[in-house]
């Protein structure tokens, strides 16, 4: 009896073993898990000058690491008016440019500060005021921007301007300038500030502002504002990009810049664009038009 019981302990001694072997050679002959493929490495900057409603719409924030994952150019993002952006191209501060005022962008490049422009995307300007909307603008012109602008002036309600020469202020111009009115009076406020800035000053005041579309949604939660006016062909709004002329100064990455001008038109970003919003707002917030 005592015999059979070392027997059996033997046994499932060596059945023990068996186990645990089988389980080390799995374990050593198991490949390595690979390793995470870590970001590309750095190998420059780009200082992109931009309209200030590519940032406070969130886009670049969702697509620039891409870029410097795919070419080790991390980016330097100045959000600004067009103008100024612009401005900052002609003395060779920025070396690419993504602005959305056509006809100065056509100006930049007769004037010889950049080779070329392209498209790279759009989307539309809107009208805001109050939810309330005291002054009736959205029953009498809920798609004329021109009607909009001329009863805000008749009943001299709070416009808030943005005043700052960016491609949103020279659309909002544009439009007074078609109807003959230089807009002046307490009631016409020029803040000098970007758009995000606009939005929360218009809340505060409960005025009318003229927005890109993609800024207000990415900010209209939380204020008592409503659009007001919408859909009208003179609220169209063109994004281009423009790399700097390098020969201005021997500090402007023209590699980096032509980079990002190749990734920005390619079909693979413009695929990132058109993506941009429409789980959170169930549409693009940009619509990609590069040239194909």
């Amino acid at each position: 009896m005592l015999k059979s019981k070392k027997m059996l302990a033997l046994a499932l001694a060596l059945v023990l073993v068996l186990v645990l072997s089988l389980f080390s050679g799995c374990s050593k002959n198991e490949p390595a898990a690979p390793e995470e493929e870590g970001p590309a490495e750095i190998i420059g900057t780009v200082i992109l000058a931009t309209t200030t409603s590519t940032q406070d719409s969130g886009l670049l924030d969702e697509i620039l690491p891409d870029f410097t994952a795919k070419t080790g150019y991390e980016v330097d993002v100045i959000a600004v008016g067009s103008g100024e952006a612009m401005k900052m191209g002609e003395n060779g501060e920025a070396d690419v440019l993504l602005v959305h005022s056509p006809a100065a962008e056509k100006a930049f490049i007769e004037a010889g500060h950049g080779p070329e422009r392209f498209d790279v995307m759009y989307n539309d300007y809107v009208i805001l005021g109050p939810e309330d909307d005291p002054a009736g603008i959205n029953a009498a012109a809920p798609d004329n921007a021109q009607a909009a602008f001329q009863k805000i002036n008749d009943n001299q309600v709070t416009f808030i301007s943005r005043a700052d020469e960016s491609g949103t202020h020279k659309k909002e111009i544009s439009i007074w300038d078609k109807l003959g009115i230089t807009p002046s009076g307490d009631w016409y406020v020029e803040s000098g500030k970007g758009m995000g800035d606009v939005i929360t000053m218009t809340n505060e005041m409960l005025g009318y502002t003229l927005s890109d579309r993609a800024t207000w949604l990415n900010m209209s939660d939380g204020t008592e504002l409503d659009i007001v006016t919408e859909g009208d062909k003179d609220l169209f709004n063109q994004y281009g990009v423009i790399v700097v002329d390098p020969s201005k100064n021997d500090q402007i990455n023209a590699e980096g810049a032509s980079a990002f001008q190749k990734w920005i038109l390619s079909v693979e970003t413009q695929g990132l664009i058109s993506e941009y919003g429409v789980e959170e707002y169930g549409k693009a917030l940009f619509t990609p038009n590069a040239a194909k």
